[in-house]
């Protein structure tokens, strides 16, 4: 039996799982928080002293908890952004991914290029505030000195890789994470560097892109260092997704993956073209309503969301004719920035609290099923879909979802399943250095403990209530998905 240990660094905490080799059984944990990230009140500035980040790790891995470990794998916050001199020093705090303040940055980039299928086709995704290119982009037109002064640029998992390593000569990342820069193909599995200078004004360094069970080195005291991962596709690697699985994240808003043999994109760029830990990709949707809907119909209802829950299940099917389309805040799935929510299907019958919850629930769903749709249309096999988020544990989601979504839906125990996806990887990076294990396949671990739902008798129900809403749907935004 060997020992691994995998590390998760998010915004806000760094958490630790120690595992055994062969199984994955967890042995042992830590946790600690981050420093406060610097942020401005509204929401649009968010940056970090990348030292924080190891202060955390170090408390979280304090007493004693890596003794025995013989590799580790790191995972880390995704699209940050970190800028670095010839010297390797920081030029500034961290651009973490949360910080907004580069979405006219984006604009210009999307311009510059000539439109959102040009940036679609070079790298599979089109700039938005959180990804690194426009990051660089906000640099050079807002802190020109700084910008002159980046000779490199990493990521959280990236830097904290390297230090770990004690600062070596070379930087690594992987093709995960550097997928999610704006400057990487998926497709073409390499950088497109020409991308990274037209967002700064000059070339940078990039770290070498190493393959899922590549090694990134040895630290000072021996210990394998894997290539590590991005936040996303570590917790995919955790959960032991595969073929046929899409994995659906309630949040405030929402996105949609699912794990597919090759990069996918569409114009107009619906589609990002992420890759994961294992060599497959991840193509993903993001939808900018899906808790919110919810939460904003309790809060018209004068309840919670376990209120909200409880009247929906007191409806049926269609809830009596009323249609919401979930659009609270614009939409990108389908490509609707500037428009509202609809509530269709008003009669006197219909008025009563539990419908309009059942309404917002099977909205919200209704919009995550058109993003499962978009994938489905280009040939991705969807079987079986993970709902993680605070909604999936409502009754109402439960009963509505398989129906609506068309597949059998797992709601995972909770677990650190980012932490044990970066062990997963340090296993089979340290399998394929002893000739253990294929460097084309993962270590099969137990998998996520899960509560099923399936379909069942509700299925032909749950197309009727989307193809009430799709009716809806295209009365009020007529080919909204002419695209997808």
């Amino acid at each position: 039996m060997g020992i691994v240990a995998g590390l998760d660094s998010s915004s806000v905490h760094t958490r630790i799982v120690v595992c055994d080799t062969d199984t994955g059984a967890v042995l042992r944990q830590g946790h600690a928080p981050h420093p406060a990230v610097e942020a401005e009140g509204s929401g649009r500035r968010n940056e970090a002293d990348p030292q924080c980040w190891l202060m955390s790790l170090g408390e979280a891995a304090g007493g004693g908890l890596l003794e025995g470990v013989q590799a580790i794998g790191v995972s880390a916050q995704q699209h940050g952004m970190l800028p670095l001199d010839e010297a390797g020093a920081p030029v500034r705090p961290a651009l973490t991914g949360n910080d907004r303040r580069a979405q006219p940055a984006a604009a210009d980039l999307i311009e510059a290029m000539g439109g959102r299928d040009a940036w679609a086709d070079a790298v599979g995704c089109v700039p938005q505030a959180a990804l690194p290119v426009a990051k660089l982009r906000w640099l050079a037109d807002s802190e020109p000195e700084a910008a002159r002064r980046t000779a490199e640029v990493l990521q959280p998992h990236d830097w904290l890789a390297w230090q770990l390593l004690g600062r070596p000569a070379r930087r690594t990342t992987d093709r995960g994470d550097a997928s999610g820069t704006g400057y990487w193909s998926a497709e073409a599995e390499s950088y497109v560097p020409e991308l990274a200078e037209l967002a700064l004004g000059h070339r940078v360094m990039l770290p070498d892109v190493l393959g899922p069970a590549e090694p990134a080195g040895r630290t000072p005291e021996g210990l394998l260092i894997s290539a590590g991962t991005g936040e996303t596709m570590a917790a995919a690697l955790g959960l032991g997704v595969g073929p046929g699985d899409a994995v659906v994240s309630l949040g405030a808003s929402g996105s949609v993956f699912a794990v597919h043999h090759e990069p996918l994109t569409n114009s107009g760029g619906l589609i990002t073209s992420f890759a994961d830990a294992t060599g497959r990709h991840l193509p993903v949707l993001h939808l900018l309503n899906a808790v919110r809907v919810l939460r904003g119909t309790a809060e018209l209802l004068g309840t919670g969301l376990e209120g909200l829950s409880e009247l929906a299940l007191n409806s049926t099917p269609g809830a009596h004719g009323l249609v919401l389309l979930p659009y609270l805040e614009g939409e990108r799935t389908p490509r609707l920035p500037h428009t509202a929510g609809t509530l269709s299907g008003l009669r006197r019958e219909s008025m009563k609290p539990e419908h309009l919850a059942r309404a917002a629930v099977e909205g919200m769903l209704c919009g995550i099923a058109d993003a499962l749709d978009v994938l489905r249309r280009r040939g991705v096999e969807v079987r079986r879909v993970f709902l993680l988020g605070t909604a999936a544990e409502l009754p109402a989601v439960q009963a509505v979802a398989p129906a609506v979504l068309g597949a059998q839906v797992l709601v995972p125990d909770p677990a650190d399943y980012a932490a044990l996806g970066a062990a997963r990887q340090a296993a089979w990076s340290l399998g394929a250095v002893q000739g253990n294990l294929s460097p084309h396949d993962p270590p099969q671990w137990q998998q996520a403990a899960c509560r099923r739902f399936e379909p069942g008798d509700d299925a032909s129900a749950g197309l009727a209530v989307r193809q009430q809403y799709e009716a809806v749907r295209e009365a009020a935004h007529p080919g909204a998905f002419g695209a997808g």
